[in-house]
Parts: C-alpha cells; sequence; structure tokens
C-alpha cells in the first residue's frame, strides 16, 4: 500500500467493500441505497445483489452509460471469445441504479468511458460495431467487435479476425 494511501486513505466512502487495486484511485462515488456505486480510474463498480459485494467492471466493458432523471443506466458487455486478436462482445440487458446524490458519478462516468474509446465504426454489410478502446491498466488498444441482433456470428468473426489481422499488420 502505498504512503498516500496509508495517510489520506483511498477515497472510497464509507462502507464500501471492493477490493482496490493498489494503482485505482476513486474519481467519484454515489450512494444506491444501502450500497455504493464508485466510479474508479479503472471502471466502475457496481453493487451486485446476487454477490455479497460490489463487482468492477472495466471502463471497455461499458456499452452505454445514460444519465435520465435522478438514475444511471449501464449496458455492460461480456466478452462472448475471440476472432484473431480481436474481443467478440455481447451486451446484457441495462442495469438502472437510481442515484439521490449523483455529484460527479454521471460526468465521471460519460467522461471515461468516451475517453476509453479511440475509435468505432458500423459496418452494415457485416452488421456488427468494430470499436478500438483503450484497457485501463495495459498498454495499447484491443479491437471489440459487437455483432448486431440477428446477424451470422460466426460470420461476424471470420471478418473480425481479418480486421483484428490487417490493424496488426499496420501496428507493425
Amino acid at each position: 500500500m502505498g504512503l498516500f494511501r496509508r495517510i489520506f486513505g483511498s477515497g472510497a466512502p464509507e462502507g464500501f467493500t471492493g477490493a482496490l487495486d493498489a494503482d485505482e484511485n476513486v474519481l467519484a462515488s454515489a450512494a444506491v441505497g444501502a450500497e455504493w456505486l464508485v466510479a474508479t480510474s479503472h471502471g466502475l463498480w457496481l453493487p451486485d445483489p446476487g454477490q455479497p459485494g460490489p463487482r468492477r467492471v472495466g471502463w471497455h466493458l461499458i456499452s452505454k452509460a445514460t444519465w435520465s432523471g435522478n438514475a444511471l443506466s449501464v449496458v455492460e458487455a461480456v466478452e462472448d471469445g475471440t476472432a484473431g486478436t480481436a474481443v467478440v462482445l455481447r451486451d446484457l440487458p441495462p442495469q438502472r441504479f437510481p442515484l439521490e446524490s449523483p455529484g460527479k458519478v454521471p460526468e465521471v462516468v460519460h467522461e471515461r468511458v468516451t475517453g476509453s474509446i479511440k475509435s468505432r465504426e458500423h459496418n452494415g454489410t457485416v452488421g456488427a460495431w468494430f470499436v478500438q478502446r483503450k484497457v485501463a491498466g495495459r498498454d495499447g488498444v484491443v479491437l471489440q467487435v459487437r455483432p448486431d441482433p440477428g446477424v451470422d456470428v460466426e460470420h461476424v468473426r471470420k471478418v473480425a479476425a481479418s480486421v483484428a489481422a490487417k490493424i496488426g499488420k499496420l501496428r507493425g
């Protein structure tokens, strides 16, 4: 544990039970009932009703986050295999988190999610989004591919593997 953290603490709100990494910094937090939604340099810690504590979703795995009224809605993506060096994603249903006192959470979430995106393009012929994203704590970017609903995912995988190979050659 670093000297700063020993003296000043992690910046996490009292009662937050997530285990932050040594180099992970709290950027904003807001209460969700008796639990906490915590935005850090590595991702968004979400209350997880099925678990004894919160879980962190990396910024690169948040497909969409919107602020409306008094709630933050988050669409989390899960990795659904690879296509060469590309990662194929599948979106989970949106989760809604009512925040009575949101503070800086909506702004920080927007900044971090959009900041992780280096490029994005929808290919209507293939039926997929191709997104290059920075992953917190890692060098470089990762190519993520999100197939549209109802498309042939195996065809998308083949195209994604080809695109990933071409990007790899360009990067040297």
